[in-house]
């Protein structure tokens, strides 16, 4: 069982029974035209998960819990149960090609309630297409089943007093660098870091290509950043708890165990002005 990548070749060879496909194509400005290219074409038997609706619950988001509001396990337990899925049965996530909108959310979520037979197709649906792989439109149609998933709440962080205020952990910011300076701000409604932070753009995760680099290039990169800090001192964060999975799903690909996500991230810290912000010039302020 494949447990953070898998290849095209890989995914290729196996058979349609041992696999549950998922497509978790996103688009961050035009929330449909995920749904829209999956039903325009899609790996065979995959089945679509919305970021919006799926692998988040945007109904909580007045809570000041960020733009992508942790769903709640019954409901992530549904979905997972809509699609087919059942313990051992081997998920393979993919999106438009990094992995960062929205694979690498879901491998989070599977992994955090203790799947572990979950992996991202490495290049995504990009790299399916370049391999020459077969495409198709028609929705699968599959067997329903009954799951109960719990969340494992020691592996992320939601209250913001604590990430404001970690003593020995490390707040790493998987934004551009750009955003984390407070130079621009596309998303949410202020520009800066969380005071502390420091910034992984989840972008250097990846090769020219748009393939995740080797793990010993990870391990390398992501120790230089981490300084005396082990892996599981380490808590991630990007603008909504998503493409902060990624620099997660990078971190373990290369033996780096045991980090958590600040699940409400920059736009929830941002919810309230009183919190303070910091920017590429050092100053503090609030929101």
């Amino acid at each position: 069982m494949k447990s953070t990548l898998i290849s095209v070749a890989e995914l290729a060879a196996l058979k349609p029974d041992d696999v549950l496909v998922v497509d978790c194509r996103y688009d961050q400005f035009d929330a449909q035209k995920g749904e829209r290219d999956y039903h325009a074409e899609h790996i065979p038997g995959a089945v679509f998960a919305s970021l919006d609706h799926d692998l988040a619950d945007l109904g909580r988001i007045p809570l000041g819990l960020g733009r992508h509001p942790l769903p709640s396990e019954e409901a992530f337990s549904a979905s997972l149960g809509k699609w087919g899925w059942r313990p051992g049965l081997q998920v393979v996530c993919y999106d438009a090609g990094n992995g960062a909108l929205a694979a690498a959310r879901l491998w989070w979520l599977l992994r955090v309630t203790g799947v572990k037979d979950v992996a991202v197709l490495d290049g995504g649906f990009a790299a399916w297409k370049s391999a020459g792989k077969p495409v198709e439109q028609a929705a699968p149609q599959r067997q329903s089943t009954h799951v109960s998933l719990h969340y494992d709440a020691n592996q992320y962080l939601i209250d913001h007093a604590a990430a404001g205020h970690l003593k020995q952990e490390l707040l790493l910011d998987a934004r551009a660098t750009p955003r984390y300076r407070g130079e621009v701000e596309p998303l949410d409604r202020a520009a800066g870091h969380v005071p502390g932070a420091a910034n992984r753009p989840f972008t250097e995760n990846l090769d020219a290509d748009g393939r995740f680099k080797p793990a010993a290039a990870l391990k390398r990169e992501f120790l230089a950043v981490l300084g005396d800090h082990a892996p599981d001192q380490v808590v991630h964060m990007c603008g909504s708890g998503v493409t902060a999975c990624h620099n997660l799903l990078a971190m373990e690909h290369a033996g780096l165990s045991g980090s958590r996500l600040y699940a409400p991230s920059w736009s929830g810290w941002v919810s309230d002005s009183s919190r303070p912000i910091e920017t590429s010039a050092g100053s503090t302020g609030n929101s």
